[in-house]
């Protein structure tokens, strides 16, 4: 029975099930660090031991999802060549730097992670112990940009010339920064940052949610939900600056997203909805001239339509979910935080009260929810490219009978270590709560800086 299953779908849903589950390891190894080391800079300075403790926690926790990203890692390299094989034949070669540089990236972020997590309280200067973060953050986003210009790559292929046996005279430097790489790793990587800083803030606000206002969990949702402020502005930025690269680079995957059909001047943007008769938006959200100033900067500029282009050359019209999800979700991260600032600074209103709680704790799964959907928008809507323009899905795909039987591996595989990872975390830190590590670790501590 599974060996009767297309190839070509299942092929598309394992590598689906691995982005999806790897996207998660993949986006707290790049915004952990950065998270890690302000803590810690602020710790020291301020000779603040509620900030050296965050910081010392989310480093041990840090160590359990970049095992698992590990695995899953290496599970999308060894899918590439066995799912997508005429890809690689043909592609190969051209993204052979990127993907190299990428592991090379990863494997400088762990060793300075070795090194800093056994080096506390190793220094006699704190902040010799601080300058051993930066190494990581520098791994974990060069690991983003290397792995992110690949698939811009796929998006806007640069940097060879085409013959009778592929691609040759290829230049890997013009492949990797291709003309989507800014952006997309301006995106990825502000994003990163943002769901990162946004859960960070979810697990300070369930704590004070669990009769747990001490001091340590103020000071960390403070900290957090700055953070996600200020990084919901750049991801907001990155939004904006990549929506007029899909206008003038990729029209048909702008025009999928907003279901804008005829080209014309002053594009209605629309926001959720359903499609009636001939493709016409019904019960959606029309703001009048907002496709044309996301997409040109200009209110009556004219925009593309799916007209213009083939049917078969459209990406699929479900993509218009993912990217108004993905945006709604970006704008309501960044009001949350804005209304939690606001009632910190304004000394009247309480800023812990349960409603404000809940929507912190709310706004982590979600922020997290925005990537996948995010990067589900940016494969989709590639469709039905594998390397826009020069090869199809259905050409690059194994024809194997067995990726159903890999389908069943793999997903018993993530299950696995999805399960034992929140398992171990959570036996990680249930068992030692932070106000009672604070006693331990700095005994000279004010009794009332912990309740």
């Amino acid at each position: 029975m599974m060996t009767e299953l297309d190839p070509v779908l299942m092929s598309r849903l394992l590598t689906a099930l691995t982005l999806v589950f790897h996207v998660i390891f993949a986006t707290l190894g790049v915004g952990v660090p950065l998270m890690i080391s302000i803590a810690e800079f602020i710790g020291i300075k301020k000779n603040d031991p509620h900030y050296l403790m965050m910081a010392r926690r989310w480093t041990r926790g840090f160590v359990i999802p970049v095992a698992i990203g590990v695995v899953t890692g290496t599970a999308i390299g060894l899918q590439l060549s066995l799912l997508w094989p005429e890809f690689m034949q043909v592609a190969g070669n051209v993204i052979s730097l990127p993907l190299f540089m990428e592991v090379f990236a990863f494997f400088f972020e762990a060793i300075f992670l070795g090194i800093y997590l056994y080096t506390w309280d190793r220094f006699k200067k704190p902040m010799m112990h601080w300058w051993l973060s930066l190494p990581i953050i520098i791994g974990g986003g060069l690991s983003a940009v290397f792995i992110t210009s690949v698939n811009a790559f796929m998006n806007t292929p640069e940097g060879f010339t085409t013959g009778a046996g592929g691609f040759a005279t290829v230049n890997p430097l013009d492949a990797m920064f291709n003309p989507a790489t800014p952006t997309k790793v301006f995106h990825v990587l502000a994003s990163a940052y943002l769901t990162v800083a946004a859960i960070l803030a979810a697990i300070a606000a369930f704590s004070m949610l669990r009769k747990k206002h001490t001091e340590y969990h103020k000071k960390a949702l403070k900290l957090t939900i700055t953070l996600t402020f200020i990084f919901s502005i750049l991801t907001a930025i990155a939004g904006d600056v990549s929506a007029k690269f899909l206008a003038e680079h990729q029209p048909e995957k702008l025009a999928a997203a907003e279901w804008h059909f005829e080209t014309e001047e002053g594009a209605d943007l629309v926001l959720f909805g359903w499609l009636g008769d001939e493709n016409t938006p019904a019960g959606a959200l029309r703001f009048p001239g907002l496709l044309s100033f996301l997409a040109y900067g200009d209110f009556q500029s004219e925009v593309t339509g799916l007209e213009e282009f083939p049917e078969d050359e459209r990406p699929p019209l479900w993509i218009h979910y993912m990217f108004d999800l993905m945006v709604v979700i970006g704008f309501f991260l960044l009001g949350v935080s804005l209304l939690y600032i606001l009632a910190w600074k304004i000394k009247r209103w309480n800023e812990h009260n349960k409603w404000m709680l809940w929507l912190l704790v709310v706004s982590g799964p979600l922020a997290m929810l925005a990537i996948e959907f995010g990067w589900i928008f940016a494969e989709e809507g590639r469709q039905p490219w594998i390397l826009r323009g020069y090869m199809l899905v259905e050409d690059a795909a194994t024809t194997s009978p067995y990726v159903g039987w890999m389908f069943l591996l793999f997903l018993g595989l993530y299950t696995v270590l999805g399960v034992l990872g929140v398992a171990v975390l959570r036996k990680l830190f249930k068992n030692n709560p932070a106000e009672e590590e604070l006693e331990k670790k700095y005994p000279t501590i004010e009794k009332g800086d912990n309740k």
